[in-house]
């Protein structure tokens, strides 16, 4: 109708001739003449088509807060390497005051504060590290070590005494409960590793492996523990996830191309940032499986940017949709995508298909159970019968039944009398 509507060519000159101009002046082209466009298949799609197809355009653009995003940016998760003291177990403090009493039997005062510069250095270290501090001469690191494990066994750490810390148990088997390895990987003697175990009230049994000072020259913050205890769990060393309170572990774990996560049990969060630790948390009770699993809240990308991230997603998602709509035409609307989640409407199918099953089994239950009154019913007494009438069909119709049964026997009687 459009096409009957414009002028033709010659119609069009005549127009511009028939206007009066200024000898200095052209004549103005011609305005086109703007037709009304026709509407794409897209969208000639009715309305409930295109809420789908938006719908499903949104359903398909990736989430920026779900797992599979986060464990693109976090990174694959196999193993985690528990330290012990000040981790698993409540036992810096126990181990200072157990230091302080071995300086005491020789004499020398100390502080339990004066230890904490070389807490997770292994017992060597933490007690030589005092000794050089104080000056102490003619030390031996050897006795001075074999009589700190025999105050802090006989003292601190006797079995079931309690200084695991709360959450650290469920922590473990959650790790396990997700497929991952545990292992304890700690600057401590072994002796020292069972001992405090054993007075959390943790097994050796709940541990893949379990990696202690013992056979090893370099200590924390040389990563030759954690490199150890990743290969007796037989993991990449970027797939282990360690927990740390001391600043040298935190070191360890970065020197070992870990991710870290710290713990405020020892130190200060500020002492603990120099060492640059994935994240930090206040205890062990404070890490959740999704922390070790996700990267906690820095695994999650700015809510802005996430939101805009996920508004293109949803935009390029739309516009394929779209385009495979006008490619397809709008003869059958069923073909396009629709939201996966049906919501009401599923809900709603779902009610009238079983409903409708289960009336049909109720009249079936009913018909088997009266089968033998139902040979004599009409329709509608049995209609009366499932709406629960009051009066039967056959009381209702006792009266009639009696009246022809009256008439056909005067009938046969009429008949005897007359060929008699």
């Amino acid at each position: 109708m459009a096409r009957h509507l414009a002028p033709s060519s010659g119609s069009l000159h005549r127009l511009l001739a028939s206007c009066h101009y200024p000898p200095t002046s052209q004549a103005p082209p011609p305005r086109p003449l703007l037709l009304p466009k026709t509407r794409s298949a897209a969208m000639q799609l009715p309305r409930r088509g295109r809420r789908d197809v938006v719908a499903a355009a949104a359903a398909s653009a990736p989430s920026p807060s779900s797992p599979g995003t986060e464990v693109a940016v976090w990174g694959k998760v196999s193993a985690v390497l528990f330290d012990m003291d000040g981790v698993l177990c409540n036992s810096e403090e126990p181990s200072r005051q157990a230091g302080v009493d071995v300086f005491a039997e020789m004499g020398v005062e100390v502080a339990v504060d004066d230890f904490v510069p070389f807490m997770g250095t292994g017992e060597a270290n933490f007690l030589g590290g005092v000794a050089r501090a104080k000056g102490v001469k003619d030390f031996n690191p050897e006795s001075a070590k074999k009589r700190f494990f025999e105050i802090y066994l006989d003292k601190y750490a006797k079995p079931n005494s309690g200084i695991g810390f709360p959450g650290a148990l469920e922590l473990i088997l959650e790790c396990k409960n997700s497929g991952l390895k545990v292992a304890v990987a700690s600057s401590a003697d072994r002796i020292k590793v069972d001992a405090n175990l054993a007075a959390a009230g943790l097994s050796v049994f709940l541990f893949d492996a379990i990696v202690s000072a013992d056979a090893f020259e370099k200590l924390k913050p040389a990563p030759d523990i954690f490199l150890a205890a990743s290969k007796s769990l037989g993991v990449d060393t970027n797939e282990c996830i360690v927990i740390e309170d001391a600043l040298a572990g935190v070191q360890a774990a970065n020197a070992a191309e870990m991710r870290c996560i710290a713990v405020t049990t020892t130190l200060e969060e500020i002492a603990l940032r120099q060492g640059s630790p994935s994240f930090i948390r206040k205890n062990i009770g404070d890490i959740s499986i999704n922390d070790i699993l996700y990267g906690g809240s820095n695994a999650r990308h700015n809510e802005g940017a996430g939101s805009t991230e996920n508004s293109s997603s949803v935009g390029n998602a739309l516009s394929e949709s779209l385009n495979g709509a006008t490619a397809a035409g709008h003869s059958d609307t069923k073909g396009f995508p629709i939201s996966k989640n049906k919501g009401l409407l599923g809900s709603r199918r779902e009610i009238l298909r079983y409903g409708s099953l289960g009336i049909a089994l109720s009249c079936l239950f009913v018909a088997v159970r009266n089968w033998k009154a139902m040979q004599f019913a009409s329709p509608k007494g049995l209609l009366n019968f499932l709406m629960g009438g009051n009066s039967s069909v056959f009381a209702r119709n006792e009266g009639k039944k009696s009246r022809c049964r009256r008439i056909f026997t005067g009938f046969i009687v009429a008949i005897q009398s007359s060929v008699s």
